[in-house]
């Protein structure tokens, strides 16, 4: 993850898109640090890195815009890390993940961080201390990603077609939706039950949430005000 790359979602992206994917050219999607800046980096440089990679994450996890990684090769690392952070995750049938720190000496625990959120525990740690990679199916399996599919070409079609029917919804139900999502998460499930019924309530005060329950009663198709 580049100096560049690890400067945020939200500070590249703005608080304007509908959907925002994740993708890289290459057998890579992403290794992960630099290792080699690492080892010739002072202490302080290195509390530095792991700090803008934790703003990156940071800021997939707080991003009302949907994100979604788009894997199509190896994932390792602060690489992982990322997939695990993002709303949504699709990958091609032939993609790994691994967190293999441990081989060299170097724990993944912040790529563990969100793993461990992502995945079920038990598959979190195996991933983690045994550093070896796992398929397409297993993170299917166990949660990392969401979808998988059988070539690079048909994880492009379909990530863009998933991205754009995404984008063609109410964007700022979209936003209150997956804010709401993120925040009752993290409460008591009495607590995110009163909170998501508030939420609801405010959702239909929305200008789009009153033009889509008048066309779905009216049998027509919704026509986003704030898409527009």
């Amino acid at each position: 993850i580049s100096r560049e790359g690890s400067s945020g979602i939200n500070a590249e992206y703005g608080q304007d898109s509908r959907c925002i994917v994740l993708r890289s050219t290459g057998t890579v999607f992403s290794s992960g640090h630099d290792l080699k800046e690492l080892a010739a980096a002072s202490e302080e440089v290195q509390y530095s890195i792991f700090n803008r990679c934790n703003d990156l994450m940071m800021s997939v996890a707080r991003c009302t815009a949907p994100v979604i990684a788009s894997v199509d090769g190896f994932a390792t690392a602060a690489g992982c890390q990322l997939v695990a952070a993002c709303h949504m995750a699709f990958c091609s049938r032939t993609s790994m993940f691994a967190t293999p720190g441990v081989n060299i000496g170097l724990f993944c625990s912040t790529p563990g961080v969100q793993l461990g959120r992502a995945v079920n525990r038990k598959l979190a740690m195996d991933m983690l201390l045994t550093g070896e990679p796992i398929t397409a199916d297993a993170a299917l399996k166990g949660g990392l990603v969401s979808r998988v599919f059988e070539t690079s070409e048909e994880l492009d079609s379909e990530t863009d077609r998933i991205a754009n029917l995404i984008s063609s919804k109410s964007s700022p139900v979209i936003k209150l939706g997956i804010k709401n999502f993120d925040s009752q998460m993290k409460k008591p499930l009495v607590d995110a039950a009163e909170q998501s019924s508030e939420v609801m309530v405010r959702n239909l005060a929305l200008k789009d949430g009153r033009e889509g329950l008048s066309a779905f009663l009216d049998k027509s198709h919704p026509s986003w005000q704030q898409n527009k």
